[in-house]
Order: C-alpha cells, then sequence, then structure tokens
C-alpha cells in the first residue's frame, strides 16, 4: 500500500541550531543539536518506513529563512521523483512573498505553502497572512499550517483553531487548508470544523499513530476517513515508527489507504 507523508523537512544546520527547538529532544529522546542529517538519511529513512513519496518544506521566520525554497528545490533533485516542496516565505513583506509564492509553484513544481504560526507568534487570521491566502487559492495550491500546543517552548495559542483558523476559513471558503499535528489539546475544536469546512483537512504529523487522541481516531474511522493525512514530522520522528502500531486503529482497508495515500494525493494534485 502506498504511503505519502505530507509533513516533513530536510533540515539544515540553521533549523536544527535554533533555540527553540533544544526541547524537542526530551519529545524524541534523539540529540537533534548534534544529529547529521544527510539527503541520503532521509531518503533511506522514509523507504525503510515504506514511503515512497513526501512533502518536504521550507521554513521562514522572524530570524529569517532556516530552510530556504531553493534549499528544498536543490534537496529534491537527490531524492526519488515522488518527492515534492512546499514553499515558505516572510509574512511581513507581503509583495516579495506572493511573488516568492508564484515562482516557487510554477517555477520549482511545489505543491503548497506552509505557514507555522508559533514561528511569529500570530494566530493564523493575522493580516499579515492574507495575502499569502490569496496567492494560494490565485495558484490552486494547498495552505499547511500548524494546529494545537507546540513541542518547542514557544505560546501555544497561535495553534488554537477557534476562533482563529475558523475566521480564516470563513474568509477564504475557496482555501484549502491542511492543519498538521492533530490539534491537541483542542481536538473538539479542530474535528468540528473539519466538519464545518470541507476545505479543510487533518494531518498527524508529529504523533504515532497509536498515541492519536481517541475522539480523533473516531472521526477518522467515520466522516473524517477522506479528510485525514498521514505525515510524520521527520526529522523529529520516523515514518517507521509513526506508523508501528497502525493495526491498532481499526481501520478498514479503504480507510487505510485513504489515510497513507489517497487523500494527500487528491488535496496536493500529486
Amino acid at each position: 500500500m502506498e504511503i505519502v507523508d505530507v509533513w516533513a523537512q530536510y533540515p539544515t544546520r540553521r533549523l536544527i541550531e535554533q533555540p527553540f527547538l533544544s526541547t524537542l529532544a526530551r519529545w524524541t529522546r534523539q540529540d537533534i543539536e548534534t544529529a547529521e542529517f544527510p539527503i541520503e538519511l532521509t531518503a533511506d529513512v522514509m523507504a525503510a518506513g515504506g514511503v515512497g513519496r513526501a512533502l518536504l518544506s521550507a521554513w521562514e521566520g522572524p530570524r529569517g529563512s532556516l530552510i530556504s525554497n531553493d534549499e528544498v528545490a536543490e534537496a529534491l533533485t537527490q531524492l526519488p521523483d515522488g518527492y515534492r516542496g512546499l514553499a515558505a516565505v516572510d509574512i511581513t513583506n507581503p509583495v516579495a512573498a506572493v511573488a516568492e509564492v508564484r515562482r516557487c509553484v510554477r517555477e520549482l513544481g511545489f505543491v503548497g505553502v506552509r505557514i507555522v504560526p508559533w514561528l511569529w507568534n500570530l494566530p493564523p487570521n493575522d493580516r499579515r497572512f492574507y495575502p499569502i491566502y490569496v496567492a494560494c487559492v490565485e495558484l490552486g495550491v494547498p495552505l499547511c499550517t500548524q494546529v494545537g500546543h507546540t513541542g518547542p517552548l514557544c505560546p501555544s495559542e497561535p495553534g488554537r483553531p477557534i476562533p482563529y483558523l475558523d475566521e480564516v476559513l470563513l474568509d477564504f471558503p475557496d482555501l484549502v487548508v491542511v492543519g498538521g499535528h492533530v490539534g491537541y489539546p483542542w481536538i473538539d475544536e479542530v474535528v468540528s470544523l473539519a466538519r464545518k469546512y470541507p476545505n479543510f483537512y487533518l494531518d498527524t504529523s508529529a504523533y504515532a499513530v497509536h498515541r492519536l487522541p481517541a475522539q480523533f481516531v473516531d472521526f477518522m474511522r467515520g466522516r473524517g476517513r477522506t479528510r485525514v493525512m498521514f505525515g510524520t514530522n521527520w526529522p523529529m520522528m520516523t515514518p517507521q515508527h509513526s506508523l508501528e502500531r497502525l493495526d491498532e486503529l481499526n481501520l478498514d482497508r479503504e480507510t487505510t489507504e485513504l489515510f497513507l495515500s489517497g487523500n494527500a494525493v487528491r488535496v496536493f494534485d500529486l
């Protein structure tokens, strides 16, 4: 069965050495700050976990570029054909940001944009994000964002789905949004938005599937079977670890296939 990872990174040393990531060792039980991540390791880890295609994201924040779009594009040339890029831009320079989104999609072949609100300490309904949403709608690509608390020691409030993301989905009914990292501790809020908005999807990145909240799994088995995708948050988690107890979710075959690849292929037009 094909597997697509919709939330991964090919990390630069600039990203790994950020102070806000130091707490991730507690979550991942690995010394990320001193680890090395050659591109071959990403390919090998994905293959070992059965992942044939993955979306690698750039990272942009107030401290500047942590993984540039061009670095992602270069990494993609060294990976299997199924890998694709997600763009990141500086929201404080909206004209340049929109131009960069257009370049990434039209020239580099990227299939979406990722914005991490906690990195900016701004909720997703902040006006500085809105030009990016317009560009995504114009180009027909999804906007990927983070919902829920943060692993790094940063404020979690920007990841609360209601009212912030709720207002974005109201303001941009044509915008396809993929919320990563499940949304804990606001599971009821995030599931309610997925039921309310047909263009809002979720992914399971940063979670081993056996640790998914019960309400989330119930949604996956029912009305959410076409709305949830698999993601790892590599290098913080590997696909092998994320999926090793997948059978405990008791998903039927069709739901499993939609979760592992079908929904991602459809939403990102892979």
